[in-house]
């Protein structure tokens, strides 16, 4: 089997997906609206509600985290979709991933299903990164590519879709792409995609796909993160995983982060996050500190109380000696 041979890459069983389901309290009235033997719905309207709503139950379930480079003993991460799957579906501890993780996971439920779906890389901005609150930053700019979403075609139209952003702008739904065209994505919280020019480029006639976000009527649009409609391979991919999660210039390796939203009557209505020693609840834009650590025990506990996330013994002494340990 060769990596880069597209038609030996992983999918997922009729039973994998059962368990995949489970693992995000999928009702079962959505997963009747599929015909497992053709694995799609119907008609295009079908496809397009179903996965919605299969984008909305996997945020609630499973969190955007960066845990695997902290509590761990060895620090490694692997976007394997096997491999992936035991980690977030079987494995019963809360576990997520940061965005490469969860969006491989996405993807290849999505292939196994049968959507027309592939990866892309995106630029994350630094206006939408924990760099943005620091002292002395110096203002938007994109970072290399550092980030994967899915696009997915349905009835000839492509969507983004997106559940490893991360942040309290991340997309909720399936955006299509479509220049200019906003919609309300968490309360007053409104996403777009703008097609233009970056402004770290030199080369103002290339074009991508820029995804914004804005936190009510009147206030600014933040960039969230540009991306190509050109297919990144799993081999693009792991080159840009092993930086973000080794280099010492990513916030990734020297910040520990945790973040899964909230859903109430089958909707998503914002979002819980672990930052650091802090843990805060965002509902419809009102932002609620609910909690302040001190010692990696009230953090562990405080993953376990607000996330589910149950980290083993060896998991929880790998985070001894290194920077982001909490030292009381």
């Amino acid at each position: 089997m060769t990596f880069t041979d597209p038609s030996h890459r992983s999918s997922y069983t009729d039973e994998q997906l059962h368990h995949y389901f489970e693992r995000i309290s999928f009702p079962h009235k959505y997963r009747l609206k599929l015909v497992f033997q053709g694995h799609h719905a119907t008609t295009p309207e079908e496809q397009l509600s179903f996965l919605a709503n299969l984008q909305k139950y996997h945020l609630a379930a499973i969190p955007f985290e960066n845990l695997e480079l902290h509590y761990s003993p060895t620090k490694t991460i692997t976007l394997e979709p096997q491999f992936l799957f035991q980690k977030i579906v079987l494995r019963g501890d809360g576990r997520g991933g940061r965005c490469m993780e969860t969006n491989c996971l996405f993807g290849t439920v999505l292939k196994s299903l049968g959507f027309d779906v592939y990866s892309a890389g995106a630029r994350v901005n630094q206006a939408a990164q924990p760099v943005a609150a620091t002292k002395g930053w110096k203002g938007p700019r994109h970072d290399g590519w550092n980030h994967m979403i899915n696009i997915v075609t349905i009835a000839n139209k492509r969507y983004l879709v997106d559940v490893g952003f991360g942040g309290s702008g991340a997309p909720t739904h399936p955006v299509p792409l479509v220049s200019d065209q906003p919609s309300s994505n968490i309360g007053s919280q409104s996403i777009r995609l703008l097609l233009s020019s970056i402004s770290d480029s030199t080369r103002k006639d290339q074009q991508l796909w820029c995804y914004q976000f804005c936190h009510g009527e009147d206030r600014p649009w933040i960039d969230g993160y540009s991306f190509t409609e050109t297919e990144f391979l799993p081999q693009d991919f792991a080159m840009m995983s092993f930086f973000t999660s080794t280099s010492r210039t990513s916030w990734f390796t020297y910040r520990v982060v945790c973040v899964k939203h909230l859903m109430e009557g089958g909707e998503l209505i914002g979002e819980i996050r672990l930052y650091e020693n802090e843990v805060r609840r965002r509902i419809r834009g009102e932002s609620e500190l609910l909690a302040t650590l001190t010692t990696e025990e009230e953090r562990v506990q405080a993953l376990d109380k607000y996330f589910g996330i149950e980290l083993s013994e060896p998991e929880v002494l790998g985070i001894h000696g290194m920077i982001t340990e909490l030292l009381g």
